[in-house]
């Protein structure tokens, strides 16, 4: 590993400790009536323990390089966490997509059950949005306001929601769906939390407009960068390295960034998209290193 890889990973590694922490601080305890009980034990069985944390790292890091970071960082970084795992615990049920395993390990829905799956997720949802209307998290009413804001667009109907819809609908079309009909998808489903995370980081540093355009433009690129690498996962990957079972796209008969690109051009395009993510930065410098470093991650890793 060079010296800026080497500073990644390490990063990344902190990243986790700390998001992990703040998730152990925000998250219920497994007490109270049975009912309360089992619900706190899926949600921390959901969220902790597992899972890159990419998504807090971009909050934490893009707020270190505009000079914030702290507890209120740490915060949003659990909250991004937590809307995820809620997407995560929803997918996975049989109405959705219906996997049996999820990091390497049983899915909500069959350690539980589809109840509580569901009651789990719904919690999850709303402890991210707890999490960011929260004075610990920033004493800006502004700035927890936006937060809110922004993250309810990313999640919602113009958002990951709407994406899942769109998926759905596309498994029992007549016609696959088109490249920019992909595209678009993807931005939505999965693209459109990956920008929250990096862009909660620059709100959070209260930075320029200009700043955030970049920041926002920068995930973009690195949002789908990460889906052309988990379509090429899902084709070449292993159950044993992804953690989640694979050939799932194709059998679903999903249209996928390799099913349009193909396998040369699914990698030349997820290159692109790295160079294009970090010219985004390139006014920042060395500050940026690690989040240049994030968008290699992306589409090197096997996991």
């Amino acid at each position: 590993m060079d010296t800026c890889e080497t500073d990644f990973v390490e990063a990344l590694s902190a990243a986790v400790r700390k998001t992990e922490q703040a998730l152990e601080a925000c998250l219920p305890p497994e007490r109270g009536q049975p009912g309360e009980a089992n619900l706190a034990a899926a949600m921390r069985y959901a969220v902790l323990g597992g899972g890159k944390r990419l998504r807090g790292f971009l909050v934490l890091e893009v707020a270190a390089m505009f000079g914030a970071g702290g507890s209120g960082a740490e915060r949003a970084a659990a909250a991004v966490e937590c809307l995820h795992a809620y997407s995560l615990v929803h997918d996975d049920m049989p109405c959705m997509d219906d996997d049996d395993l999820r990091r390497g390990k049983p899915t909500v829905h069959k350690v539980w059950d589809e109840a509580t799956a569901v009651l789990a997720g719904d919690a999850l949802q709303a402890l991210a949005f707890e999490i960011l209307a929260d004075p610990a998290t920033h004493p800006n009413g502004n700035v927890r306001a936006q937060l809110v804001l922004r993250l309810a667009q990313a999640s919602g109907h113009a958002g990951m929601v709407g994406g899942q819809a769109i998926d759905l609908a596309a498994e029992t079309a007549e016609t696959p769906l088109t490249a920019m009909q992909v595209k678009r998808l993807q931005a939505m489903k999965t693209g459109a939390l990956i920008e929250f995370a990096a862009e909660a980081g620059a709100i959070l540093a209260q930075a320029s407009a200009r700043d955030i355009g970049r920041v926002r433009a920068y995930a973009q690129a690195l949002g789908e960068a990460f889906q052309i690498a988990d379509d090429l996962l899902d084709v070449t990957g292993t159950e044993a390295e992804v953690g989640k079972r694979v050939g799932k796209d194709a059998g679903a008969g999903k249209a996928t960034f390799v099913d349009i690109l193909g396998h040369n051009g699914a990698h030349a395009r997820a290159a692109d998209l790295v160079a294009e993510a970090a010219a985004q930065l390139a006014p920042y410098g060395a500050r940026a290193a690690r989040l240049v470093g994030a968008a290699r991650f992306v589409v090197e890793r096997r996991s």
